[in-house]
């Protein structure tokens, strides 16, 4: 029987993060990862000479977490990060606009934008200043927040259906990954106050330079195997059964593991499964979709990193033409990746549907499209990308410490305060390792008070 201090279970970014943390403290680890590959839901596969990556993943400058997570892979400098955060914004039959921040403090570092943002006339602009002030005073804390809904918020604001759209759903959408009107207040309070209405430069948005499977997974498994962890990725854990001296692991049905200490870095449902003692609630969380369209055309018709709509299925879309090796494949030609946030109802929609249904949207963003010639269109989905962060929703996120001793809980699932981002997902990691290091199982099995240990408060920004 094999043996260690402590297994993680699943190799996603907050695995990645509580293992790497583990071994860096000096713990014996072996992290377990049912794909062939690390990542979690942030990979990257090849098609033809393209390098694909399963869905466009940004990063502001607030996620602390997850850049620090990058200084420790050693890939920050395969990232941008925008010196200052520049949005343009393109609304088909009404004209283009652009949000860029000033140096000012927030949240007047957006005011020179808001004023001139062609998208909402003079009283939509007014009207939006007072919510945005009003968002900012909300007590995200407060449980009766995580009761409402986001979207009723918006209209006791007096936020009309074009505000909304070209104002709120512009972020909230792709970090709320459901409607306005069936998400948490508090969870979008959290992301409008941390990220555009706290510190002037925490929206300042940053990307990869590099296909993500180079960024996560190659890099995570390098800088684990570097601090004397073990990586076994396509190896499935199929059961975790706690014992007198700690955890048996059945792997690949015939492998028995043994570890003092478990982390499952695993979907709720998942890990819910595996060990059901942890509690019913995860089950009960849900999940959201979200549905990437690539494209490849012969000539540019993007002249900008990227651009997002408003009034259009077109959220955002993003020049992934160096990243996926295609400039260095077919000089001239450029690769466009559409990322489709909150998309129940096109996730089981068929190629050639969404190729119809999208491509009118497409050509009156990028009027060269029409003189274009379509190379390749294909299409990518994540039925269960993430959680989903409805009213109610925060009751059914768990702490990384489980009832059951010595076993943690990660993933951006559980109880970080933040949606189901990267950030949130390294912010897990880093906690269910503070809560193993913080441990002690001698004190636990003895009946005495748990050690304190490093713990850090989840969902408070650093």
């Amino acid at each position: 029987m094999t043996r260690s201090d402590v297994a993680v279970v699943g190799g996603g970014l907050a695995g990645i993060t509580a293992a790497l943390r583990l071994a860096d403290a000096g713990r014996t680890v072996t992290l377990f990862e049912a794909k062939p590959w690390l990542g979690g839901l942030t990979h990257s596969f090849r098609r033809g000479d393209l390098d694909v990556d399963n869905g466009q993943h940004v990063f502001l400058r607030c996620c602390t977490a997850y850049r620090t997570l990058l200084d420790r892979l050693g890939v920050t400098g395969q990232t941008y990060l925008q010196d200052r955060l520049d949005i343009p914004v393109r609304q088909p039959g009404v004209g283009a606009a652009r949000l860029r921040r000033n140096g000012l403090p927030a949240p007047l570092h957006l005011g020179g934008a808001l004023f001139g943002y062609g998208l909402l006339n003079p009283m939509q602009r007014l009207r939006f200043t007072r919510a945005a002030l009003a968002m900012k005073a909300l007590d995200r804390t407060d449980p009766a927040l995580d009761r409402r809904s986001f979207g009723d918020w918006l209209r006791e604001q007096g936020q009309d259906a074009q505000t909304v759209a070209a104002m709120w759903d512009l972020v909230g959408l792709a970090t709320l990954n459901v409607p306005a009107d069936e998400a948490s207040l508090a969870l979008a309070a959290m992301v409008f106050q941390v990220g555009l209405l706290t510190d002037n430069d925490a929206a300042d948005i940053g990307w990869s330079r590099v296909p993500l499977r180079q960024l996560h997974s190659d890099a995570g498994e390098r800088a684990l195997t570097a601090a004397g962890a073990t990586v076994r990725p396509g190896t499935r854990v199929d059961a975790v059964s706690p014992g007198p001296n700690g955890f048996t692991l059945r792997v690949r049905d015939d492998e028995e593991f043994l570890a003092k200490q478990v982390v499952l870095a695993l979907p709720p449902h998942v890990a819910h499964k595996l060990v059901p003692d942890i509690g019913g609630g995860p089950a009960k969380l849900g999940s959201s979709p979200i549905v990437n369209v690539h494209l490849v055309v012969d000539r540019p018709v993007l002249t900008e990193p990227f651009v997002a709509g408003v009034g259009t299925p077109i959220q955002w879309v993003f020049d992934r033409t160096e990243p996926s090796g295609l400039a260095a494949s077919r000089p001239g030609a450029q690769y466009l990746a559409v990322s489709l946030s909150a998309a129940a109802e096109l996730v089981d929609l068929p190629v050639a549907r969404l190729r119809e249904l999208l491509f009118p949207d497409l050509e009156a963003l990028f009027p060269g499209l029409a003189d274009a010639t379509v190379l390749d269109f294909f299409v990518t989905r994540e039925r269960t990308a993430t959680f989903r962060g409805s009213p109610g929703s925060q009751e059914f996120r768990l702490p990384a410490r489980t009832p059951v001793a010595d076993l943690f809980l990660a993933g951006a699932w559980t109880d970080t305060g933040w949606p189901a981002t990267m950030e949130g997902a390294v912010r897990s990691g880093d906690t269910a390792a503070d809560a193993a290091l913080g441990a002690s199982t001698v004190d636990i099995r003895a009946g005495r008070p748990v050690g304190a240990g490093p713990q850090r408060r989840q969902g408070v920004p650093a």
